[in-house]
């Protein structure tokens, strides 16, 4: 019995083997480029980490850069390990590029804008920032998110351009602070010694700074009360454990010297006419 392989056959189990061949080529070429990306970056990250002068900003930004670079040139390597030409491969890049980025305007954005704050910088890797009711402490900037932590402990993923795109309010870039403690004193006690005593044990505190001084104003005249106000400077390590205590402590120094701190009241006087009988009666 003939089993000769007619010659289209043939052409087509060597056509199979070449083609397997080449699809199993450019599968290895993009696995190994997939791990090749991951492992540069972790070694990027590794190496940065090595470098105190690295702000911890950048080092995210940089590794993930390095990664998809490395992605991007596997792409390439493996449509031309399939046969695509170098020119088709930039047009079909290109037609891509455009498309991808009238489709995905938002994703681009966000990467621009996260470009934008690594450049410029308003806030860095720790802070603590208020951008339009988007507070928390920055873990993470990277190329479309900045990773955030509340005062509360929950995790929050913010886009960079609602950041980029609104005022950024950051509590941790200077190292000083100013703190205000309203203080109400009843009308009928003695305002100038209530302004010495509170100075002076505003001075007295350690954590206050000298520069500026710190001030005791009579900052109004309330319905029931002659308002004062604590200001002071203090250094941002140490404001809310201070601004906590001087909320105490301003009412038992004002309780030790006698004055009094009333609560919010309102007096009402009746005004009888001739003729009207008094509630009472």
């Amino acid at each position: 019995m003939d089993t000769a392989i007619s010659p289209q056959v043939q052409a087509l189990i060597d056509a199979g083997i070449s083609y397997g061949l080449e699809l199993t080529a450019a599968l290895a070429i993009l696995v190994l480029g997939w791990w090749l990306a991951g492992r540069v970056q972790k070694l990027i990250l590794r190496a940065l980490g090595r470098l105190p002068r690295v702000d911890a900003t950048l080092k995210p930004f940089l590794s993930s850069l390095a990664r998809y670079t490395i992605i991007a040139i596997t792409l390439v390597a493996v449509l031309a390990r399939l046969g695509v030409q170098t020119t088709s491969i930039i047009a079909v890049l290109g037609a891509a590029g455009l498309a991808i980025g009238l489709a995905l305007q938002g994703t681009l954005q966000n990467i621009a804008a996260g470009i934008m704050l690594l450049l410029l910088r308003p806030f860095k890797v720790g802070d603590y920032i208020d951008a339009g009711g988007i507070a928390g402490t920055v873990d993470q900037i990277g190329l479309f998110t900045t990773d955030m932590t509340t005062y509360d402990g929950l995790y929050r993923s913010v886009p960079n351009a609602s950041l980029w795109n609104t005022s950024i309010l950051n509590y941790s870039r200077l190292p000083t602070r100013r703190m205000d403690i309203p203080v109400g004193i009843a009308y009928e006690d003695d305002i100038e010694e209530a302004l010495t005593l509170l100075l002076k044990h505003l001075k007295e505190d350690t954590r206050v700074l000298t520069d500026p001084e710190p001030q005791v104003l009579v900052t109004g005249l309330g319905d029931s009360a002659v308002d004062l106000t604590l200001r002071c400077w203090a250094n941002r390590t140490d404001f809310w454990a201070l601004k906590f205590e001087l909320n105490k402590k301003a009412k038992l120094w004002l309780d030790a010297a006698g004055i009094s701190i009333p609560f919010p009241q309102r007096d009402v006087h009746l005004i009888q006419t001739p003729g009207e009988q008094s509630p009472a009666s």
